[in-house]
């Protein structure tokens, strides 16, 4: 299989340390392409065969080519996925100069494996509000800047095992107390610097310029090809990137259709969608509902275009553990390289129905892409995501799909390099006919 995808992926992974600057990427490959950017506050006008995109909260993204019939007759064609990952948000004024140490107080985002943020190089990436003017009548204008320090600038370092005997027998570390990271530990001389100081050196403006802040840590390590034959990837922020980046690449290709195609970039998935740019907010519905008011449908045509759509809904999904064979339903193996996972699940943790399933699976049959299915052990819970949520708020027949990868969560995830081509065939091939 020749591998047309990888390279770009590595490179997004590598330039996308937040959502806020996935969702920038995204918004300049759309454009590149010709996607034309649209503003919510103001009036739409649409051409059949055009490229379109909207931007919520600087985090989340939905880009669309305009069919050429209207979606009362064709309904739309969806895929979905999410740019957060679960990690280590910043406490905004949270940090704190204790005997010559900066520390940074964090919340956790999601749910990530913690043991691996520890004796790790991580830099600091995220959004600032910057004030124009420090003296100002109205209170100053507030403008909104992208921030990636990509170098590694702080460390979460563990307690050395003599004073922590149990820490190879499941030691539990708090959040509160053990997570703060060290930006900082100057001489005795030196006076330590704030963050907020640091910022403004960053930013070059001045220290009371330096609003509030969405900032996360980030290990900067770029992601890396392994493996005898090169043939795994690793990387942080796997999940849910790799799926973005496999979504991107295949309505980047898709030209003028009679079905509208859209591609859903969504943000907050690790923490429940329910925000604005979330799956679980009426972002979607928003865009599908102007696309149709814009070609003149009336509410009952809107709603026959939404019984007529399809949504695949692509996140991360768990391969079978080497080293770990126990925690899986042995009817159910997933392996990377094998190609994608549909998900399926009693409690509609995910989405997928047998119906949606024979759909998916045909176009990864017409596609050549081989297939694999995934049912968690009867006695474990499985993880949720974007499907079930967008599938409820449109009504919408739903797939739930994901490529196999290892370590899910972890600061380091582990993906096979051919899933990811099979993945962009198969959404490629969606969207032109299936």
């Amino acid at each position: 299989m020749k591998l047309t995808h990888i390279n770009d992926l590595v490179r997004f992974l590598n330039e996308s340390p937040t959502s806020f600057q996935a969702a920038a990427q995204i918004e300049q490959a759309l454009s590149a392409r010709g996607f034309v950017k649209l503003d919510e506050t103001k009036v739409w006008k649409l051409a059949a065969g055009e490229k379109y995109y909207v931007v919520r909260n600087q985090s989340a993204v939905i880009a669309f080519v305009a069919g050429t019939k209207t979606p009362d007759k064709t309904g739309f064609k969806i895929a979905a996925s999410h740019l957060d990952s679960p990690g280590l948000k910043i406490k905004c004024g949270g940090d704190k100069i204790e005997r010559n140490n900066t520390k940074l107080a964090v919340e956790l985002y999601g749910s990530p494996i913690i043991n691996t943020w520890l004796d790790r190089e991580l830099s600091i990436a995220g959004r600032v509000m910057i004030k124009k003017q420090l003296k100002s009548k109205t209170g100053g204008v507030w403008e909104s800047r992208l921030v990636d320090f990509k170098e590694p600038v702080a460390i979460i370092p563990n307690v050395a095992i003599h004073l922590n005997r149990e820490v190879n027998k499941g030691f539990e570390y708090n959040a509160q107390e053990h997570l703060q990271a060290i930006i900082q530990a100057t001489g005795s001389k030196s006076k330590p610097k704030s963050l907020r100081e640091i910022l403004a050196q960053k930013c070059k403006v001045q220290k009371d310029q330096v609003g509030a802040y969405d900032l996360f840590l980030y290990d900067p390590s770029p992601a890396t090809l392994i493996g005898a034959d090169q043939e795994l990837l690793v990387s942080g922020r796997l999940d849910n990137l790799a799926m973005s980046h496999a979504i991107l690449a295949a309505i980047s290709e898709t030209e003028k259709e009679d079905t509208t195609s859209v591609a859903i970039f969504y943000d907050n998935e690790e923490i429940s969608s329910m925000t604005p740019e979330g799956a679980d907010s009426s972002f979607t519905g928003d865009v599908l509902q102007r696309i149709c008011w814009v070609q003149n449908l009336n509410q009952e045509e809107s709603l026959i275009a939404l019984r007529k759509s399809f949504l695949v809904s692509a996140d991360m999904a768990n391969a079978l553990h080497p080293n770990f064979a126990a925690k899986y339903d042995p009817a159910f193996v997933t392996m990377l390289n094998h190609g994608p996972v549909i998900k399926m699940n009693a409690l509609q943790r995910y989405a997928t129905t047998a119906d949606s399933f024979a759909r998916f699976a045909n176009v990864c049959e017409a596609a050549g892409v081989p297939v694999q299915k995934i049912i968690n052990r009867s006695d474990s819970i499985s993880g949720i995501t974007i499907g079930p949520i967008t599938s409820a708020k449109l009504s919408v027949r739903t797939v739930d799909v994901g490529n196999p990868m290892w370590a899910m969560h972890s600061i380091r995830e582990t993906m096979g390099v051919m899933d990811h081509e099979y993945l962009i065939n198969a959404l490629k091939h969606y969207y032109k006919i299936g």
